[in-house]
């Protein structure tokens, strides 16, 4: 199926730092957002409910380090639960209030991602994940993650981590609507929802960390 793209006369955005901003009047439909990323491979790209396209440059050494960390450790969780599938910070999520976002790490209970069609699995996936996780890079700016988080929440997502390495704490949001901010801790650990799941932080705060 050929899809229309609204954006095919936009210049392609070149970011040497920092990130951009594009307003739209109305938001891009699935199959229109997934062909103007696919046009700008290399980039991540996220829209907010409201159509505004966030275009982020690639992903910098330290903060590839520290997702890689991340995935692996929930990956090696969810093998070991059985419970639920592990999603990388490549992974489109379409939450219910229409806006479309790629969490550093996600998971999500088994019988909700097999629920979904064959086509749904395969392009952007229309449902908030049960469990994020998303970590600070230099260029993220605090107040723009903790309102994401925050977005998360209300989305559905039952549980999220936001990882800030300049500060080294964690803020954990609970679909309660609460939070609580651990200093420096030395392991996270999960007793909801990915119930026993444990993160080591040493390599999270210093990726050269020796193993």
């Amino acid at each position: 199926m050929i899809v229309d793209d609204p954006l095919e006369d936009t210049i392609r955005p070149v970011l040497p730092q920092g990130r951009l901003q594009i307003q739209l009047e109305t938001p891009l439909s699935d199959e229109a957002f997934w062909a103007f990323c696919r046009q700008n491979e290399g980039l991540a790209i996220e829209q907010n409910p409201d159509g505004t396209l966030l275009i982020m440059p690639p992903t910098g050494g330290s903060s590839g380090a520290r997702n890689a960390q991340l995935t692996r450790h929930l990956t090696q969780w969810a093998e070991n639960d059985g419970t639920g599938i592990t999603f990388d910070s490549s992974t489109m999520f379409h939450l219910p209030n229409g806006a479309k976002r790629m969490p550093d790490a996600a998971w999500v209970a088994e019988d909700r991602y097999h629920a979904l069609s064959t086509a749904e699995q395969n392009g952007i996936v229309p449902l908030a994940p049960d469990f994020v996780i998303e970590l600070r890079s230099p260029t993220d700016r605090l107040d723009v993650l903790k309102n994401k988080l925050n977005e998360y929440i209300r989305a559905g997502i039952r549980l999220g981590w936001l990882i800030d390495p300049e500060t080294e704490t964690v803020t954990v949001y609970h679909d309660v609507g609460t939070t609580d901010t651990l200093d420096r801790p030395s392991v996270v650990e999960a007793d909801t929802v990915v119930d026993g799941f444990e993160l080591p932080m040493a390599r999270i705060w210093n990726p050269l960390e020796d193993a």
